[in-house]
């Protein structure tokens, strides 16, 4: 009988994850706080991650699509009542140089989703002053805070841009006067995190021996193995890892052997893996273009692909633009 092979979507894995309110107010508390326990997991609520919009000019108008890949709502109990922070988190598997663009997109599409709600109650101008009513905005009204934190779970240690201002060409002396907008990355490959969800701290932890490139291939997989073992690691994180890694995983061993019994089929070597990966990361490239809104000419001109293998690719994954 042939053994089944799993393998794990990383995007998808991820996300489910990081639902977890437990896992997910950790990691912020470690990124914003310090580790201090701030944010608690019970005042965690999921959120629609769906940040897509309508942008109107004078005489344009045309649809952006945007999707995050996990936000929660922070309900933060004050003396004057009940306060909200929206809580974002991104998964990144490659570099991204534009990624201060794509994470102020994703901002400002949850600020602007709370103005179209919040405007929908200023149909008439009762109460209303001229400005306030053109504004669709009382001078009260305030939007929850959005935060939100990009992972990075490649080999290579991110080179790109933490700012707007990176990606800016900005003559000398005007940088004061441009915004600027910073992003909080997580390099998953390594990191000083001070984590106190220990499924967390194993995630990272086996993320960290699994992109070492300096150890040989049965030297990683041999630490990966002792790692699982010793600390019992659980089978969610087992698989996330596997997941975000790019491992495929021997389910009818996992179900002989148990939890650490999984760590014994990683069936890619580092080369392996590059060569399996340069047609997946071929897809991921042109899933990025669709959500982005290019067309299909474009996306072919840049991939080298067909029409029908474009399309192909975004029917699989369920990518409308």
């Amino acid at each position: 009988m042939s053994r089944k092979k799993k393998e794990l979507k990383p995007s998808t894995i991820l996300k489910d994850y990081w639902r977890d309110n437990g896992q997910f107010a950790d990691l912020f508390n470690a990124v914003l706080f310090d580790g201090e326990q701030v944010i608690q997991p019970e005042e965690l609520e999921d959120e629609d991650s769906d940040e897509s919009m309508l942008m109107e000019h004078r005489e344009h108008a045309e649809t952006l699509e945007l999707s995050r890949d996990n936000i929660k709502i922070q309900k933060v109990s004050q003396n004057h009542g009940v306060q909200f922070v929206l809580l974002g988190l991104e998964h990144q598997e490659h570099i991204h140089y534009a990624m201060p663009l794509r994470v102020m997109g994703y901002d400002y599409g949850s600020y602007k989703k709370q103005y179209d709600r919040n405007a929908k109650e200023y149909d008439t101008s009762n109460g209303l002053d001229s400005d306030e009513y053109l504004s669709r905005m009382k001078r009260t009204d305030r939007f929850w805070p959005v935060i939100t934190i990009l992972i990075y779970y490649g080999e290579k240690p991110w080179d790109g841009a933490l700012s707007l201002h990176g990606i800016l060409d900005i003559p000398e002396g005007m940088a004061q006067y441009v915004n600027d907008y910073k992003i909080l990355l997580v390099e998953a490959r390594k990191n000083d995190l001070k984590l106190h969800n220990m499924n967390n701290v194993d995630l990272f932890n086996m993320l960290e021996i699994l992109v070492n490139k300096d150890g040989t291939l049965s030297e990683t997989k041999k630490k990966a193995i002792e790692y699982a073992r010793e600390h019992k690691v659980e089978r969610s994180v087992v698989m996330t890892v596997a997941g975000a890694a790019k491992c495929k995983i021997d389910i009818s061993l996992l179900e002989k052997e148990g939890e650490a019994g999984m760590w014994t089929v990683f069936e890619e070597t580092k080369e392996e893996g590059r060569k399996e990966g340069r047609e997946e990361g071929k897809e991921e490239m042109i899933l990025a273009m669709l959500k982005e809104g290019y067309s299909y000419e474009d996306i072919m001109k840049i991939s080298d692909m067909t029409e029908d293998k474009v399309k192909e690719i975004e029917k699989k994954s369920m990518v409308s633009i």
